[in-house]
């Protein structure tokens, strides 16, 4: 009885690299779009924590009946005093309405720094935003248009991801896309 010869069964070292080939070319192209997809996605987190912090100071302070503040603050505690809103920021019940934290203050939300290099600061620059028991917002007066602009700029730079939320002196914040209306 003569068996036939087993055939060998597997994938050629030509085969192989030009699988290879075609996965590197995928990759290549994918990544960009990538990277661009979990920047977006971090901007929209960062941004939306912000919109909700300042949507609950709102509606804290009417509740509480007594003025709310947002600033900037890197320590959870105290106040920075300087338009670096990407390095955290506090929400406090603000007695005297000062935009500063002070005896008898009560600190009602802690956000920490973001990491990376996204940068997040207020045009005209402020430090704090307050809202009265009214719910509106104390806003510099130089404030065009009765409203500030805080631009989330991303790092690496890329304008399709940065994002501004707009504060008006009513109160309401509206989270804008790069590009659109005052967000350049």
């Amino acid at each position: 009885m003569n068996v036939p010869p087993r055939q060998q069964t597997g994938f050629t070292l030509v085969e192989l690299m030009v699988v290879v080939a075609i996965v590197a070319i995928m990759v290549a192209i994918a990544t960009p779009s990538f990277v661009s997809l979990i920047q977006s996605n971090r901007v929209s987190a960062e941004v939306n924590s912000f919109a909700g912090d300042l949507q609950f100071a709102r509606s804290e302070a009417i509740k509480q009946g007594i003025p709310v503040s947002v600033c900037p603050s890197s320590d959870g505690k105290t106040c920075l005093g300087a338009n670096t809103w990407q390095s955290g920021w506090i929400v406090f019940s603000d007695v005297d309405g000062s935009g500063t934290v002070t005896t008898g203050d009560t600190v009602l939300r802690v956000r920490p720094a973001w990491k990376g290099g996204d940068t997040f600061a207020a045009a005209p620059s402020i430090v704090a935003v307050t809202y009265s028991r009214d719910g509106f917002a104390n806003l510099p007066v130089a404030s065009p248009g009765a409203s500030i602009l805080l631009a989330l700029r991303t790092a690496p730079v890329n304008a399709a991801a940065t994002r501004c939320v707009s504060v008006n002196r009513v109160g309401h914040q509206t989270v804008l896309q790069g590009g659109k209306g005052a967000c350049a």
